[in-house]
């Protein structure tokens, strides 16, 4: 039974769970305060009903100067109502803007939770796969952006690989070299398939290592394909 594996798309399917309930709490939690908010605020025609409610009062406010506060009053209000609109308007443009702006951090912050852990199972593994493909035509692997040539006898031992992988099976020696050979598994030798399994890791080892570390510069030499900053001889 083959090891359990931890995939990118759990990890992908983990980190899109955190984004949508992060964004419902933002949202929730800049809705709560914009309820609270506008009904904390006064209303907008509070200071013309005072100014009515004195006109109704003091109907013994006769004289010209008495009038002609009232309307100042009245004008004042009218001012007053226009303002706090124009505050409602303000309070109404923030909220969403700081409700785009904390969605659009939670989600850089989970994609960088995400790619760091990527990055962690990248440096466990050495390589993550996303990609192979065994083209029996070509000889050729193409494990990601990467062609690897192999062997006719190396072609048939990764395929067969390949296929007891999608199969979820595991073979032994003797299983492989009786695939391949077409005979009994019963007159097949264990050491046979450890054999070709051998060949195929170095086959494919060691253009995986020319390919990623050490490489060949045309007409002039060779190098490690690594920043000299981690280099450590010890």
């Amino acid at each position: 039974m083959p090891d359990p594996t931890s995939s990118v798309t759990d990890a992908r399917r983990s980190g899109t769970r955190i984004v949508a309930a992060g964004i419902v709490a933002i949202v929730a939690l800049l809705a709560i305060a914009g309820v609270v908010l506008v009904l904390t605020l006064p209303d907008a025609n509070a200071f013309n009903m005072r100014v009515e409610q004195i006109f109704v009062e003091n109907d013994n406010l006769t004289s010209q100067a008495e009038v002609k506060l009232l309307e100042i009053l009245a004008q004042s209000g009218t001012a007053f109502s226009d303002t706090l609109a124009g505050y409602r308007t303000t309070i109404f443009v923030l909220l969403v803007f700081a409700t785009a702006m904390l969605i659009a951090a939670l989600v850089f912050l989970v994609m960088l939770v995400v790619l760091n852990r990527r990055m962690a199972q990248i440096e466990r593994s050495g390589i993550q796969v996303n990609s192979l493909i065994v083209s029996r035509e070509e000889n050729t692997v193409y494990l990601n952006t990467m062609g690897f040539k192999l062997t006719d006898a190396m072609m048939e031992t990764i395929s067969i690989l390949a296929e007891a992988r999608l199969d979820d099976e595991l073979l032994s020696g003797a299983q492989i070299e009786a695939i391949i050979s077409g005979r009994s598994e019963a007159d097949c030798d264990e050491a046979a398939g450890a054999t070709r399994i051998k060949r195929l890791r170095d086959g494919l080892g060691n253009q995986l290592v020319s390919e990623l570390l050490i490489k060949n510069i045309a007409r002039r030499g060779y190098m490690l394909a690594i920043d000299k900053g981690v280099i450590e001889v010890v």
